[in-house]
């Protein structure tokens, strides 16, 4: 993927005009699609504010926008095995491995999910619009991050996923291994997101700006070791931000086992990835009604750490 770009531009509208940020920036400064919007732009604020595509503009604001130049269109399928959990004409759900990356981008050009997917689906890339540089994908899960994810055979179920993810109707549900124990027996943090100004790839909290994020979570184990404590925890966000919930146990003083980003590295689990699963999805499929729920088992990586945590000592249940 190429390198950002920024721009910086002052509205010209009528006095009395208001406009979305992303009718804006499509129509009138002509730079890609509103459906393209969300996957190009990086960060965008009006008037020094970081702010939201549904935001309107008047004459006069200051839009600071950067944004990516879309991957070349020349996604290869590639014949990887995929563990499928369900399928038919309109969606695929997968348990995606901890590794893999959903679909291609700087340093990462092939053996994503996507490239498996234009192997296993064929047709797609036929089916979406030639401009469409992630065809299928709905929504993603960090590369170190396993479990649920569904992706779309054709425009119409796209749309249909995304506006449940838009409107924060699909469900997710996550497992974690903690350094420590979020307090209580369940709790929620609602801590807003930015891009970390010293390091651009983390993200951190702040009291102002960025965006609201919400994160539910229960424990469900608590492991007593020599150095601390662990706890085995089931989160749920309610929000969709990137790193989300690996931010929001950092904030908790509770950082993921193996985060590389968010936490350090523990002597008691050396050769720990990141504990960090996607344990559920609860989505209505198109045709349907009714949500239904994928399951992903627990992964071996984790029921390796348990037993470790438990040689320690017995865990108490919460």
């Amino acid at each position: 993927m190429n390198a950002p770009r920024v721009i910086e531009c002052r509205v010209e509208l009528a006095p009395d005009v208001g406009m979305r940020l992303d009718v804006y920036v499509s129509e009138r400064l002509g730079l890609f699609s509103r459906s393209q919007a969300r996957g190009r732009i990086l960060e965008i604020a009006v008037n020094g504010v970081p702010s939201r595509l549904a935001r309107k503009v008047r004459r006069g604001d200051v839009v600071t926008m950067s944004y990516v130049d879309p991957p070349p269109s020349d996604l290869l399928p590639e014949d990887i095995p995929l563990c499928v959990i369900f399928e038919n004409e309109n969606v695929i759900v997968l348990d995606k491995p901890q590794g893999m990356v959903v679909h291609p981008g700087s340093g990462n050009r092939s053996g994503t999910m996507l490239n498996a997917l234009l192997f296993h689906c064929h047709g797609i890339t036929e089916r979406f619009p030639a401009e469409d540089a992630r065809p299928g994908i709905v929504h993603r899960l960090d590369k170190d991050t396993s479990g649920v994810i569904i992706a779309a055979k054709n425009p119409e179920a796209h749309a249909f996923l995304a506006q449940q993810f838009h409107d924060r109707a699909a469900r997710k549900r996550y497992i974690a291994v903690t350094l420590g124990v979020p307090p209580g027996t369940a709790g929620r943090v609602e801590a807003r997101l930015a891009r970390d100004p010293r390091e651009r790839t983390r993200f951190t909290w702040v009291e102002k700006g960025g965006r609201s994020a919400l994160t539910l979570y229960r424990v469900i184990r608590t492991y007593r070791t020599p150095d601390g404590s662990c706890g085995l925890v089931v989160l749920v966000p309610r929000t969709g931000r990137t790193h989300q919930l690996r931010v929001h146990m950092r904030r908790l003083g509770t950082p993921i086992l193996g985060d590389p980003l968010y936490g350090s590295r523990d002597a008691r689990f050396p050769g720990a990835t990141l504990m960090l699963h996607a344990r559920s999805l609860s989505i209505v499929l198109p045709g349907e009604t009714e949500p239904r729920t994928f399951l992903s088992p627990m992964p071996e990586r984790f029921r390796g750490v348990i037993r470790q945590l438990q040689s320690f000592s017995p865990s108490s249940g919460l």
